[in-house]
């Protein structure tokens, strides 16, 4: 056995395909998973069910079959299905209960990529799964010397089609007759999504105008992840062309969900967050609601005047779900567009964030660039991604010059004034420190971000 330790993330599993993640890796993947499966809930292989499903990357279909002949070759039961988005494969995870699943995708990672995105059932707790980080695996997949015989009773291979389901659940978290008939752009980006949103607007009243809803691997009319720069620009013009209520953005494994106001604008995932929570506290009063550490200071304020719970968390998804277990929350949401609900396993649903915005912006009446200027009452810059050799050596430096004003160190240094605040965080896959910054007005954020990047940038000890 010879894998590339790298493509085994802090959330998942990615790597460029067929160089750094190939047939041979699914196989020990697929293996190493079934023993960890095997801890997990104290059952051999043959008593397992598991459920897999797969983007329109090229690598996913090869992939795919890779663990699929491992997890069938030690006895497992492997219910198949076919194309779906993440947010399919979550409800079919934990609608059915199955044992674990094993979704191959490389999330929103350029086209030349692959990976699997893994969970496991809790085992008092049939329809509550956890995710399975790929450091995690890792740990697994160096005990594997070689991949094991084959046992004698091969598994069984089904076919299950979850889409009429999963339709339902979406629409039982909202009042389909409180939904206006607005006139939305939606960019499907050549993802996954392009399956249930026709579906899903048989069911709503508008007009739909989809942009790039046709199924492609190489992803050729945007970027795969909306968050790139000019990623939403056809996205924008398109609704001031059409003069469109709102458009939608989906990265292409489905799972982050992205709004445009009807100027063109695009709106940050923590202001999306509050347009989600205001509709769950409406129905749900005192309700905790999970927020990353770089949302803006308006979330945890607003949350708070609106009746709610604001819960604090790291940055990942991983992350917000387990403050939700944890601390009893209903919903969670972050800054890159992921959202979760607690009754939808604590997992991310992109659908689910869709209609309950439509809901909430059919409620208020007013444009939705109307709405979130209620919520941007801080000045809040893009992340600063900046590649440094010496993580550490400058987080330390950071930590003496704002030693006085240090509020935690539970996702890197968070630092707080009256007036504003910043977060300087590692990334967890590259050599990068992420640096987010928010004030009272856009001088004190451009002087703060100055001031920081000079810091870090500085030779100065």
């Amino acid at each position: 056995m010879n894998l590339d330790e790298s493509i085994f993330k802090a959330y998942d599993i990615r790597g460029i395909y067929p160089g750094k993640l190939n047939e041979t890796a699914a196989a020990y993947i697929a293996c190493a998973f079934l023993r960890l499966l095997e801890k997990k809930l104290n059952r051999p292989a043959e008593k397992l069910k598991i459920v897999i499903g797969r983007d329109f990357r090229k690598s996913s279909e090869p992939l795919t079959r890779a663990a699929v002949k491992q997890f069938l070759s030690r006895g497992a039961t492997v219910a198949d299905l076919g194309l779906v988005s993440t947010n399919d494969y979550y409800f079919a995870m934990g609608h059915y209960g199955y044992d674990g699943g094993l979704m191959s995708t490389a999330s929103h990672n350029p086209p030349e990529y692959g990976g699997f995105k893994l969970t496991a059932r809790e085992p008092a707790r049939p329809k509550r799964f956890e995710f399975i980080s790929g450091q995690q695996l890792w740990g697994e997949v160096k005990r594997l010397k070689t991949l094991p015989q084959a046992t004698l009773a091969a598994g069984r291979l089904l076919k299950q089609d979850i889409f009429d389901e999963h339709l339902e659940h979406i629409l039982s978290f909202v009042n389909l007759d409180k939904i206006k008939p607005f006139k939305i752009v939606i960019d499907i980006g050549n993802g996954m999504t392009g399956l249930m949103i026709p579906r899903l607007f048989k069911r709503l009243p508008g007009d739909v105008i989809r942009l790039f809803p046709d199924l492609d691997a190489d992803f050729s009319n945007r970027s795969p992840n909306p968050l790139s720069p000019g990623a939403w620009a056809k996205a924008s013009a398109k609704v001031l062309e059409t003069k469109a209520d709102l458009g939608v953005m989906f990265d292409v494994d489905g799972d982050r969900f992205f709004l445009i106001d009807e100027r063109g604008g695009f709106i940050r995932g923590d202001l999306t967050l509050l347009l989600l929570a205001k509709a769950m506290l409406k129905e749900n009063p005192g309700a905790g609601i999970v927020y990353n550490l770089i949302c803006s200071h308006a979330v945890k304020e607003l949350v708070a005047k609106w009746g709610g719970r604001p819960i604090r968390s790291e940055v990942g998804y991983m992350n917000l779900a387990r403050h939700m277990v944890e601390e009893d929350g209903i919903m969670s949401g972050e800054v890159s567009g992921h959202f979760a609900f607690r009754d939808n396993f604590y997992s991310d649903n992109a659908y689910i964030a869709l209609v309950l915005a439509l809901e909430t912006i059919s409620e208020d009446g007013r444009p939705l660039s109307a709405i979130i200027a209620d919520y941007e009452f801080y000045q809040k810059g893009d992340e600063i991604n900046l590649q440094v050799d010496d993580i550490t050596g400058k987080l330390a430096k950071i930590r003496r010059h704002f030693k006085d004003n240090l509020k935690d160190e539970i996702d890197g240094l968070t630092v707080e004034f009256p007036d504003w605040w910043f977060n300087v965080r590692p990334s967890n896959t590259e050599p990068l420190l992420r640096v987010t910054v928010e004030a009272k007005t856009k001088a004190e954020l451009k002087a703060r971000q100055k001031e920081i990047l000079g810091i870090i940038e500085s030779d100065a000890g």
